[in-house]
């Protein structure tokens, strides 16, 4: 297909954004990345067309590449892109670097054998640094966007490789404090911050040293201080970046461990200092983000005291911004009394209190100072971890002005109704002093309006869910108090007298509700229901609610409200309602009147569903005791309403026939290969019993054709099962991982459905041997093959260092069964075959006193990367 036009592209932009999923699905999706990477480089589309289209690769990365080679390629045409660009300005410059960046982060291609990654972080360095990385030439009136694009997209593969730019520290700081003109304070404030804090974590648990990182001025030419090592330990995000003091309390990340120098450690404080001290420079949301950063970092670490954020504080505990005030919360809370002292905190609590009483506040802004009082990080808390309590300073005339009224906003009512009820968890021990009067009495009065509100016929449905929303929230934050929680009961009661039509309501809270509160007013409702009349309107939410609270306490009065009701249940809906309390009857274990009910209702009910229904229930009362009653009328009312009743006792059945997605009790891993063909060696654990197991396998990447299911009829814990081998069928040499699903039936019946963790098929998987030639051609084998590699092969030398073991110990451990000519311990020839039609032949020669000379042929230029990181890898295990 040609070049095409702005407006076919306008179209299929259009389409794209309506449904991703169906246009990828379509005829036109398989060549959507490779037209969009084709015509940015077209001189009929305007820059604004291919910033469009530039754009849709970074909302859309996932879809555009979908998988690792894919999003190598897209990278590499997209930095292509980029150095053909004129030397003039340009609307493109940006977005490519951008897109390069997503490309390889969304695509998995991030890494030391990419050839995209290798040429991206030197130029976005190089950018960053304010240099020319040998690009193209940049016009200056677009250097310093492109720095901070650079800086951005530099923070973005930092976060997710953490520790990759470890070595670029030095580099860092000497931008950030050189006199005279510098680049962008902000992006790099944060790229510097985020790549200190990653370095200390992971240099913690790896007990390692800073080794000079905050000091070396690495070249940003050639191989680059580009950490791969540090950045593959990582293998993860170390923790969200935004400001959040909970998070901060959940461990020390283990920079106990990390034991600076003197030097470092003064090194450290000069970074961290030369950080803060420009921060004033950065946004409110920067500046949080930055203080988060390094509060985060230097939590628990020895040798750098707080008090290096003490200057900011005096700056910014008088902050109107909300950015600005969170992050100085959440350094309270990773400091506590080290950096805030008790007058500090006092301050924080009083303008907190004073700040959410400001009458034109908007709501989210009261809601955040409400949210900061209820959470507040005290220097020295009372009371077990976890509990809700108000802080100790914070006195209760500073919260008369945020006692909660009708008048305000629902949400802002329901957290002062919070503030209050933690108020009142502490007022009875006041009030048994004698020290002024309780708000519990405010607490009553404010509930009392509420359920007279809720109780207005006609009422808007916000008042109700309000009203049970607080209801929830007092009987969860008193639910020690039983004075409290009669009150309550007591005036739910008369709410449901008054509006019966609240039923629903009433259902979920007791769904919710503890049994401090459930139990009692479950009893309040089962008499407050069995004493109305049975004949009136409300019927259907009387049943609906006899339904929920009914047992076999009060079942004579129950029963008699039934059979009374009998004669009003005319519609199927009612009939229903009633026979939904026969079964909660059944299953509380109420048997003789209720099996006169049953036979009067068969006899009686004008719907053929529900005498059938009665009938059902009848037959099983007098049939089955109580357990097996209990059984057979699963599931629980929690279930979905079904058409017909008789099919929603046939439920549970249909549930045990649906397929369960659950956490996987079984446990694979990779055995050592064995010598009869290429096959993975897997070794099945199971941490329960497992019948009828079926893995299903597929392989990332396309690199291996098709793999079969593996079936197994029996796993039990504890008894070793036989090793399970995985033919694979290799397309090129290269390593790939497994993506493993498995189907099995557990004991209970159920047939379950888990995601097991990927395994690796290693690079070393793939090695097949050659067949032997008799001995005496061993030598003239080998040497044919080694010929027949060239000229369409290649050929290369390696150093490799050696361990303690030796090349003999290298050799035996992991190439013997490819030897084919030996004359130990001065020569080894190996020969191996990677399928589907690659080989590769080793010449070690004599080991030497730090390492062995290596020659390799191969005739597949491919794998020589593959082969390097092998040799390397057994190098280090014999070492181990």
């Amino acid at each position: 297909m040609g070049l095409l036009s702005r407006e076919t592209w306008a179209r299929r932009l259009d389409t794209f954004r309506a449904s991703p999923s169906t246009f990828m699905a379509g005829p036109d999706g398989e060549d959507l990345g490779r037209d969009l990477l084709r015509d940015l480089r077209s001189e009929k589309l305007s820059e604004q067309m291919k910033v469009s289209l530039l754009v849709l690769s970074l909302e859309y990365p996932a879809q555009l590449w979908p998988d690792t080679p894919a999003a190598e390629a897209a990278a590499t045409s997209l930095l292509d892109t980029l150095a053909l660009l004129p030397p003039r300005p340009s609307a493109l410059r940006r977005p490519l670097l951008l897109a390069a960046t997503t490309a390889l982060v969304a695509g998995g291609a991030l890494g030391p054998i990419s050839g995209a990654s290798l040429r991206l972080l030197p130029l976005l360095l190089g950018l960053a640094l304010g240099r020319n990385p040998g690009q193209g030439l940049v016009p200056s009136s677009e250097q310093r966007p492109l720095q901070v694009t650079a800086c951005e997209c530099l923070r973005e593969l930092e976060s997710c490789r953490p520790g990759l730019l470890s070595g670029s520290l030095g580099l860092l700081r000497g931008l950030l404090g050189q006199e005279g003109p510098v680049g962008p304070v902000q992006p790099l404030s944060l790229l510097l911050a985020l790549v200190l804090r990653n370095t200390l974590v992971i240099q913690a648990r790896a007990r390692a040293s800073l080794q000079g990182l905050l000091t070396v001025q690495a070249s940003p030419m050639g191989s680059g201080p580009w950490n791969w090592t540090l950045a593959e330990e990582s293998d993860a995000h170390l923790q969200p970046q935004a400001p959040s003091w909970p998070a901060a309390e959940q461990g020390e990340c283990g920079l106990s461990e990390l034991e600076p120098s003197p030097e470092e450690a003064r090194e450290l404080r000069a970074a961290v200092a030369q950080l803060l001290d420009t921060s004033y420079l950065l946004t409110p949301v920067a500046q949080a983000q930055l203080l988060w950063l390094l509060g985060w970092a230097l939590r628990g670490l020895r040798g750098q005291p707080p008090a290096l954020f003490k200057p900011q504080l005096v700056r910014l505990l008088g902050t109107a911004q909300l950015t600005l005030l969170h992050a100085v919360l959440a350094l309270k809370a990773a400091f506590g009394e080290a950096l805030f002292t008790a007058q500090d905190e006092a301050l924080l609590l009083r303008r907190l209190t004073v700040a959410a009483q400001h009458p034109a506040l908007p709501v989210p802004a009261h809601l955040f100072y409400l949210h900061c009082l209820l959470s507040f990080p005290e220097n020295c808390p009372l009371g077990p971890v976890g509990e809700e309590v108000t802080p100790l300073l914070l006195e209760p005339q500073l919260c008369r002005g945020l006692l909660p009224s009708l008048l305000h906003d629902p949400m802002a009512l329901l957290a002062r109704l919070h503030l209050l009820c933690l108020l009142c968890a502490e007022d009875e021990e006041k009030e048994e002093k004698g020290q002024g009067q309780s708000p519990l009495h405010y607490l009553e009065d404010l509930l009392a309006s509420l359920w007279q509100r809720a109780a207005l016929t006609g009422g808007p449905r916000a008042l109700a869910t309000l009203c049970f929303q607080a209801s929830y929230l007092v009987a969860h934050c008193l639910a020690g108090q039983p004075t409290v929680l009669t009150a309550l009961t007591r005036g739910l009661a008369q709410l449901y007298r008054a509006q019966p039509a609240l039923a629903p309501h009433f259902v979920d809270l007791l769904d919710q509700a503890g049994p401090e509160l459930g139990e009692p007013l479950r009893v309040v409702l089962q008499q407050e229901v069995v004493s109305r009349p049975g004949g009136n309107e409300a019927l259907r939410w009387h049943l609906l609610m006899l339904a929920k609270v009914a047992d076999g306490d009060a079942h004579s009065a129950t029963l008699s409200f039934l059979q009374a009701a009998a004669a009003h249940c005319t519609d199927w809906g009612l009939q229903q309602a009633l026979l939904q309390v026969c079964r909660a009857l059944l299953r509380a274990g109420v048997g003789g009147g209720l099996a006169d009910l049953l036979q009067t209702l068969a006899r009686q009910l004008e719907d053929p569903d529900g005498r059938d229904h009665a009938r059902l229930y009848y037959i099983l009362l007098g049939h089955l005791s109580g357990p097996k009653l209990g059984v057979a009328l699963g599931p629980s009312l929690a279930a979905p309403a079904l058409a017909s009743s008789l099919v929603a006792e046939n439920h549970g059945f249909a549930t045990a026939l649906m397929v369960q997605e659950v956490p996987a009790p079984i446990r694979l891993s990779v055995g050592p290969q064995r010598a009869e063909g290429l096959a993975l060696q897997l070794h099945v654990e199971v941490l329960e019993p497992v019948y009828s197991l079926e893995l299903r396998f597929r392989v990332e990447g396309q690199l291996c054709a098709p793999l079969g299911a593996v079936h197994v009829p029996c796993l039990c814990p504890g008894r070793p099962a036989r090793p399970l081998l995985l033919p694979l069928q290799p397309r090129r040499p290269s390593p790939t991982r497994l993506d493993i699903r498995a189907l099995y039936t557990k004991s209970t019946g159920c047939t379950c459905y888990a995601h097991l963790p990927p395994l690796p098929v290693k690079f070393a998987d793939l090695f097949l041997p050659f067949p032997q030639p008799p001995d005496g051609a061993r030598l003239a084998f080998f040497e044919e093959l080694w010929d027949s590699c060239l000229p369409k092969g290649t050929e290369s030398r390696l150093w490799c260092p050696l361990g303690p073991q030796g090349l003999e110990g290298l050799v035996s451990r992991h190439l013997e069964p490819f030897v084919m000519f030996a004359q130990p311990p001065t020569s080894y020839h190996i020969a191996i075959r990677l399928p589907p039609d690659s080989r590769l032949l080793l010449r070690l020669a004599a080991a030497q006193a730090d390492g062995v000379p290596v020659a390799l042929r191969t005739n597949d230029w491919a794998v020589l990367p593959l082969v390097g990181d092998y040799l390397r890898s057994l190098s280090t295990a014999v070492g181990v």
